[in-house]
């Protein structure tokens, strides 16, 4: 019976193999869905599809010159209502959101289009209320203080969760030095903790929005080359080493 070795990942054993195996195809799926919703979400924060620094201002520092109502009605939102439906609540966003224009211009419209998702759909601001699309129409100021507390700790935490497996995986591969092993495996958390950090440093200096990129790309890129090597040694290297 073959003894069971920790030694490598090649020569792990079959079941813990299919384990280390299974949880790296998941996350690297994870990431890439991630990298898809950052692509809706805030790459078309400036009404264009692909991540900019534009996108990433818009996001937290926010659009000073305009409102959250008209950024989202000329980006993520613009198809899921006619061209004149979107004017008509720029051209009220942009005269101060009126009251008086509310019952008889603005609400048939979001009754129309929007509340569908907007009033039944957790973590969607409810803006068939009058109260609440008063406030998406006034001026963008981005990324809420609260907003970016919860989704900093959310982050931070579950993240961190996973870069965590990730590296404890590839700290059993071999054919790397170990200085370049343990920069690799602690990269993914620096990088986290610049891109955090970054979300706060743009929401009060526009300026630090490329550092949101470098922190996202940087962890990435990290755990990227992780997950393929260690899938790599577990899953081709076995059979390479038979052939020779």
């Amino acid at each position: 019976m073959k003894e069971l070795t920790w030694s490598s990942l090649e020569n792990l054993a079959l079941p813990v193999k299919a384990l280390f195996t299974g949880y790296l195809l998941v996350i690297g799926l994870g990431l890439l869905m991630s990298g898809a919703q950052i692509m809706l979400t805030h790459g078309m924060a400036d009404g264009k599809f692909g991540l900019s620094m534009d996108d990433l201002v818009y996001s937290y520092y926010g659009n000073r010159n305009g409102s959250k109502l008209e950024a989202k009605l000329n980006g993520s939102m613009k198809e899921n209502a006619p061209g004149e439906a979107n004017l008509a609540m720029i051209k009220w966003a942009r005269a101060g959101a009126p009251e008086g224009e509310w019952e008889s211009t603005i609400k048939p419209l979001t009754d129309q289009y929007c509340v569908a998702c907007h009033a039944n759909m957790p973590g969607l601001i409810n803006i068939g209320e009058k109260d609440a699309m008063i406030k998406v129409a006034a001026t963008d100021s981005g990324a809420s203080i609260s907003s970016l507390t919860r989704v900093s700790h959310i982050h931070l935490f579950g993240i961190a969760f996973i870069f965590f497996f990730v590296g404890l995986i590839f700290s059993f591969a071999t054919g790397f030095n170990p200085i370049v092993k343990a920069l690799l495996i602690f990269t993914p958390f620096m990088f986290l903790i610049i891109d955090i950090a970054a979300w706060w440093l743009t929401k009060m200096n526009p300026n630090f929005a490329w550092l949101v990129m470098v922190g996202g790309v940087g962890y990435s890129l990290a755990s990227t080359v992780m997950i393929f090597s260690s899938l790599y040694q577990m899953c081709v290297m076995p059979f390479r080493t038979k052939k020779v």
